[in-house]
């Protein structure tokens, strides 16, 4: 968690969130989700407004021209959330936290719920209403403000209108259950095999069967670099 909030005097410009948005774009990330925690009650927080923000279709080619990117060291991906999620707090006037650098960590899963745009899938793993399951939460921030935010797009989860259930029955070692819970062990069995390249090249296959998964434009690229910090071989 970083606090980076400053008084409210010291900026040019109320926070909004068509400002948040488009500072947010502009590094590669994407507002994912939004709340008022005095409307909307969530864990940890009461009042203001709650930005939550995800990798954008622009994140991974600007990503690999980052020193975090390029200088080899460990958790490239956090560390570039770090940064960049801390400036942007900053020029914004709000606090950032992360989902990333506990324990103790930061209810992320319940403040994506709270926005009303993730939902709990039947294989228990959160689906997004535009990224699906191909979600990559990089940091929130919290203004002490409260600011117009657009309303959730569904009334509904998703996957209530899925009767196949696709991200049930893709996983080749079944590690996925209608309701839980997930066979981690199962999973990264199969990720030592040959037949688990896939997956590790191109992401779970579970979450690249959810139909709104597909349209989510994510790079491949990325997605095998999130498989190889999931799993190192």
């Amino acid at each position: 968690m970083s606090q980076t909030a400053k008084p409210d005097a010291q900026y040019s410009h109320a926070p909004s969130y068509a400002r948040a948005e488009t500072a947010a774009s502009a590094t590669g990330l994407s507002i994912q989700g939004a709340l008022r925690p005095a409307r909307q009650p969530v864990q940890a927080l009461n009042s203001g407004t709650l930005l939550l923000l995800g990798t954008g279709s622009a994140f991974w080619p600007l990503f690999q021209t980052s020193p975090e990117y390029l200088d080899g060291k460990a958790d490239p991906v956090d560390r570039w959330s770090g940064r960049v999620v801390d400036a942007l707090a900053e020029d914004l006037g709000g606090t950032a936290y992360y989902p990333f650098g506990g324990p103790p960590y930061t209810p992320f899963i319940n403040w994506a719920l709270g926005t009303g745009r993730f939902f709990t899938s039947p294989s228990q793993m959160l689906v997004h209403d535009s990224a699906g399951m191909m979600i990559s939460l990089r940091g929130a921030i919290h203004f002490e403000q409260e600011f117009d935010i657009p309303p959730a797009p569904l009334a509904q989860s998703p996957c209530d209108s899925c009767p196949s259930r696709p991200c049930l029955a893709a996983c080749p070692v079944s590690a996925l259950a209608d309701g839980g819970p997930y066979d981690l062990a199962a999973c990264h069995a199969h990720l030592d095999t040959s037949a688990g390249a896939g997956c590790m090249s191109g992401g779970c296959l579970a979450r690249r069967a959810c139909p709104l998964s597909r349209s989510a434009g994510r790079d491949p690229e990325q997605t095998a670099h999130h498989m190889r910090h999931f799993h190192p071989q």
